[in-house]
């Protein structure tokens, strides 16, 4: 949402303000970059105190509403049905929605990648309301980015192999499978230590998986990092997860940075990852997953390869094309310049 209200007012030609919560990390980025921004109090998911700035500044110069998240969506369509204007949605994610709602109203939703269109097509979702635009990431902003240091914070030698993963600890990034996969290859790469920046809910039950693995001095939980792409510009091979993924931003960084990926074909991944841009294996498949990032440690070449043919592919993942493609959404429905 930061990078796609940056590159929007770096392309010029529309007016936007960003509707969002006092005090958010979200509100602190637009407000550092000079963004026009109206904070408003948000609680809760459904917060009805958002409603009123929203149809404020519709009153004064909005010709649409572009809503971010499932509540954002109920909300903001709420707002546009109110005040007559045309509605647009972005959903980030391949979860089945539990109920169409007002994304089936959306005058255009924006699927971030084919995997979450195919899933809004089959919940109902008219194809001819569906545009894909990917998400996109800051490429020179990226590819500057400096190493974190990761083996002198946790104190390994210089020349230990790093697996770096780079998402928040919730089930369906599926750190279950990271972790077998890990236990798989100990023996195989004695010097390789797997590293993962992120925190969420499902932390405990992955030290106690990480417990009963053996993987207690091989397999670091980081926490929150500011800057993650840090950890991924330190590693050997970056290791996607997941069992469903709506693109994977983070991957994108890794593209980015010349690091090879490995990961699960889950979701939009195998979008990211085709033409041997990454090795893909079958979610939840512990053994493929091991195996994938094992041939990229072992084959000097063969990491070569993907890291030159991700370097190509990422090119078509940056925030700019992706305002590019919002903006074109905008025009097909309203009367900008």
């Amino acid at each position: 949402m930061w990078l796609l209200a940056r590159e929007l007012a770096h392309l010029g030609g529309i007016e936007q303000v960003v509707v969002t919560g006092a005090g958010s990390e979200l509100a602190e980025r637009l407000r550092r970059d000079g963004l026009p921004l109206r904070t408003v109090p948000w609680a809760m998911g459904l917060d009805p105190r958002v409603l009123p700035a929203v149809l404020a500044e519709l009153r004064t110069a909005g010709s649409l509403v572009h809503a971010h998240d499932g509540h954002a969506v109920t909300l903001g369509g709420l707002a546009a049905t109110v005040s007559g204007r045309r509605f647009v949605a972005t959903r980030r994610v391949d979860f089945h929605l539990r109920r169409p709602g007002f994304w089936a109203r959306a005058d255009r939703v924006i699927a971030i990648s084919r995997a979450v269109a195919d899933v809004l097509i089959t919940d109902g979702i008219a194809v001819e309301r569906i545009v894909i635009v990917h998400s996109g990431i800051a490429l020179d902003e990226i590819r500057g980015t400096g190493r974190l240091d990761v083996r002198g914070m946790l104190g390994l030698p210089s020349d230990a192999l790093v697996a770096a993963n780079v998402a928040a600890l919730v089930g369906h990034k599926d750190h279950a499978t990271l972790l077998r996969a890990a236990a798989r290859l100990g023996s195989r790469f004695p010097s390789l230590h797997w590293v993962v920046a992120g925190e969420g809910p499902e932390r405990a039950a992955l030290e106690r998986l990480r417990a009963d693995l053996g993987l207690e001095g091989r397999f670091h939980l980081l926490g929150h990092v500011p800057e993650p792409a840090r950890v991924a510009a330190d590693a050997d091979v970056f290791v996607m997860s997941s069992a469903q993924e709506g693109l994977g931003t983070s991957v994108l960084d890794a593209m980015a940075l010349g690091i090879p990926v490995a990961s699960t074909a889950a979701g939009g991944l195998a979008e990211l990852l085709q033409d041997g841009a990454g090795l893909l294996a079958a979610p939840s498949d512990p053994a493929a997953l091991a195996e994938a990032v094992a041939r990229l440690l072992e084959d000097s070449a063969l990491a070569r390869t993907t890291v030159e043919r991700a370097s190509a592919q990422v090119e078509r993942f940056t925030a700019a094309r992706m305002a590019e493609a919002v903006r074109s959404v905008y025009r097909s429905w309203a009367p900008f310049p």
